[in-house]
């Protein structure tokens, strides 16, 4: 009972800060998406311009290319470093690009209004399509089929292609303004959907040629991006600051509108939360980027917005790998933001070597110990406690501080001096909340001396200011004003320090005003953004 008595225990500053960024607040899934994070070797990579598209192979280990400039960059999808470039094929900016089902071709398009079919492996140009008269801004390869390819451009066209024979089959008539996205179904290889700056959305099946589009759909806004959602029931378009779900299968009929950007969003993709197969394989994600530098992460089935991460330059394009390990982002400064996901415990023995951090190894034997060896006694130390264990800790040694030894004898005077020469102002703070309890501070101000009433003015002078303690030290700065207020007449020291707090608080009161009169701005122009 003494024992717990005589206990001391260090004073704290009441007044300390919560952060609202603490990984306690954070939900399990935004720990998933900020798992994704750039390997300590590598930094972002720089291209040489804006990145223009990123699409990944089909095929492990999940290549992926990124379009810029005149250029085509493989980066490899196990060391995340740059694996091949291709430029020699092309003579203008390249705008799209996209892997065929066996990973082995990747076709291309580039402003001159041409797709080049290009072999990954000895970056020959195999095939090149003409007959676009405008620059080729969407081209895909359907899910299996090898041997057709759909593009489209900014002369309104769609077009249905014959890779072996670089003959166009049809031309998909429908658009009055630019093509500037697409995707194939995952359902069905005979049907695709486009997008374009007429506002509108088309679904394409290539086995109904004449009765046109089969679908349309009114997006609102000129459309950046279109992707079909795995069940091939659903399709997102982006289009101005809106992520917008259709359902096909039910007449084209709008689903649910998200508009969590400030600025145009520039790119969609489809990412997969969870293992390779199971119930969690089935939680799809919309990934969308934006020109106001967020990445958002759209859960589709909740209709939420799950995560959301700010970048420094604003985002182009967006690409999730197939085996949920990698994301990457391109920026418009030709910035490449790669984030790889570390795999733990059974997950990386699913992986194995696809997840981009080699196979696994099985790891030495380790040696027998006998009584022989003095680790033998040693063993089982560094062991932690199962669940149902009983556990013992030993008692921390609590670090007690200059000034708490003072308090704990009863000199306040001497403790309250001790914080002040600390200069740590959250000790002074808690030294002061504890002289209050103890009804002792000001009889401490009373008999201070002139150069220990200056250092303590010195103190409230820099920090009464501060939001965290302007409230209780705006009140002691009164206090000490009335106390030793012929102290401070008969000192010209002292009279310069209070002259200095004057002005400290009358700009601070300056200050205020001003956030005051444009809070009174913004606060209506929130009100009516918030009404559209």
């Amino acid at each position: 009972m003494a024992e717990s008595i005589s206990r001391t225990y260090p004073v704290k500053p009441k007044l300390k800060p919560t952060s609202s960024t603490s990984s306690q607040h954070l939900t399990p899934e935004s720990k998933y998406w900020k798992s994704f994070k750039t390997p300590k070797q590598q930094s972002p990579q720089s291209l040489v311009s804006s990145i223009t598209s990123i699409t990944f192979s089909p095929i492990s280990p999940h290549d992926f290319a990124a379009t810029h400039s005149a250029t085509l960059s493989i980066f490899s999808g196990k060391s995340l470093e740059p694996k091949t470039t291709i430029s020699s094929a092309f003579k203008d900016v390249v705008t799209t690009a996209s892997y065929r089902s066996d990973g082995r071709l990747i076709a291309a398009g580039d402003l001159s209004g041409s797709v080049h079919v290009l072999d990954v492996m000895s970056r020959v140009e195999l095939r090149r399509l003409r007959g676009h008269t405008r620059a080729v801004r969407v081209v895909n390869y359907p899910r299996i089929d090898k041997l057709h390819l759909f593009s489209g451009a900014d002369d309104g066209v769609v077009k249905y292609w014959d890779v072996t024979t670089e003959e166009k089959i049809c031309d998909l008539l429908g658009h009055k303004d630019y093509v500037r996205c697409g995707d194939v179904s995952p359902v069905s290889d005979d049907m695709f959907v486009s997008g374009s700056y007429d506002h509108t959305v088309k679904v394409w099946d290539v086995r109904a040629l004449n009765s046109g589009y089969v679908m349309e759909f009114d997006h609102g806004k000129p459309v950046e991006d279109v992707v079909y959602l795995p069940s091939g029931g659903l399709v997102a378009t982006a289009g101005g600051n809106a992520v917008k779900i259709w359902d096909v299968l039910g007449g084209g009929r709008l689903v649910y509108a998200m508009e969590s950007h400030n600025k145009t969003v520039t790119w969609i993709c489809v990412g997969r939360i969870g293992k390779e197969g199971g119930e969690e394989a089935q939680q799809y994600r919309i990934l969308s980027v934006g020109l106001d530098g967020y990445m958002k992460v759209f859960d589709y089935g909740r209709f939420k917005v799950t995560h959301s991460m700010r970048f420094p330059n604003p985002l182009m394009s967006v690409g999730f790998s197939p085996d949920c390990s990698t994301r990457v982002i391109g920026a418009s400064n030709g910035m490449l933001y790669i984030g790889r996901r570390k795999v733990k415990g059974s997950e990386s023995m699913e992986l194995g070597d696809f997840g981009g951090f080699g196979p696994v190894v099985e790891e030495p034997q380790t040696r027998v110990l006998r009584p022989s060896y003095f680790r033998y006694f040693q063993r089982g130390q560094s062991e932690k406690p199962s669940e149902w264990d009983y556990l013992i800790k030993k008692p921390k040694k609590i670090k007690v501080t200059e000034h708490d030894k003072l308090l704990k004898k009863f000199m306040h005077k001497e403790a309250l001096l001790a914080a002040l020469n600390g200069k740590n102002p959250e000790n002074v703070v808690a030294v002061m909340e504890e002289l209050v309890a103890r009804k002792k501070l000001l009889r401490c101000v009373s008999n201070l001396e002139i150069e220990e009433l200056g250092l303590l003015l010195k103190f409230l002078q820099r920090y009464s200011t501060m939001p965290r303690f302007s409230r209780f030290l705006m009140g002691l700065t009164k206090k000490v004003v009335e106390v030793r207020a012929e102290d401070i007449k008969a000192s010209d020291e002292l009279r310069g320090d209070i002259r200095n707090l004057k002005r400290d608080v009358e700009e601070e009161i300056r200050l205020q005003l001003t956030l005051q009169q444009i809070q009174g701005i913004v606060s209506p122009l929130l009100k009516i953004a918030a009404r559209r």
